[in-house]
């Protein structure tokens, strides 16, 4: 074939590419909603793609409970008990809590692991709420109490005073709602005996409490 033959073929090739109609191009994947990936495929353009992420809708999740008194850990330890077919380990809690508004409990539970424990902690010192009556915004009067070998002794204070105290009787005497009065341990350093101590003497508190007024009636 000449030149003049190539130079004429030439412009038909051309003539018939131009006039066959063209495919449409896919174009770019859409752009992820919010919270999510993109998963959209472009037929002549971008569509916005669906898909949950991390900051998606958390409706299905139930909401925590609200409970009723503010909880403190006064000491969590790990005990094992030695059986015929080895160690058994378990935790073992012990929980105060109390609304700040005179009403204050304690509970010591075991569990296989430390939530379990807390939980079954929490439980048992519900059912040993103590409220205490105040008066002038501390104690009625001086108290004392002997547990074991630990022994406590709870007074009185004038406002302003705050809460000298410390170990678990702070503890207990923060969430019982008490603002002004003075303690001191006496004899042992063990938590729980000194905890169980100063529970005893708020109860001995309001025993005494209840017979002065049955006496003056």
């Amino acid at each position: 074939m000449t030149e003049a033959a190539k130079t004429n073929t030439a412009p038909t090739a051309q003539a018939q590419n131009s006039s066959a109609p063209r495919r449409p191009m896919g174009g770019r994947g859409g752009a992820g909603g919010p919270g999510g990936r993109g998963n959209g495929r472009g037929a002549g353009g971008g569509q916005p793609g669906g898909g949950r992420g991390r900051g998606g809708d958390r409706r299905g999740r139930p909401e925590r409970e609200v409970r009723e008194f503010e909880q403190k850990l006064l000491e969590l330890n790990r005990v094992t008990r030695v059986t015929k077919g080895g160690k058994r380990m378990r935790f073992r809690a012990t929980l105060v809590i109390g609304d700040r508004k005179g009403r204050v409990g304690y509970g010591t539970a075991k569990g296989l692991d430390v939530s379990m424990a807390i939980d079954k902690a929490y439980r048992q010192a519900k059912k040993n709420v103590l409220t205490i009556a105040l008066v002038n915004e501390t104690l009625p009067h001086q108290v004392e109490y002997k547990f074991a070998a630990a022994k406590v002794l709870l007074k009185p204070a004038p406002k302003g005073t705050g809460l000298k105290a410390g170990g678990p009787t702070r503890m207990i005497l923060e969430l019982a709602g008490v603002p002004n009065a003075v303690s001191k341990l006496l004899g042992s350093n063990n938590k729980i005996n000194n905890a169980k101590a100063t529970f005893a003497a708020l109860k001995k508190l309001g025993s005494l409490k209840k017979k002065a007024e049955k006496s003056a009636s």
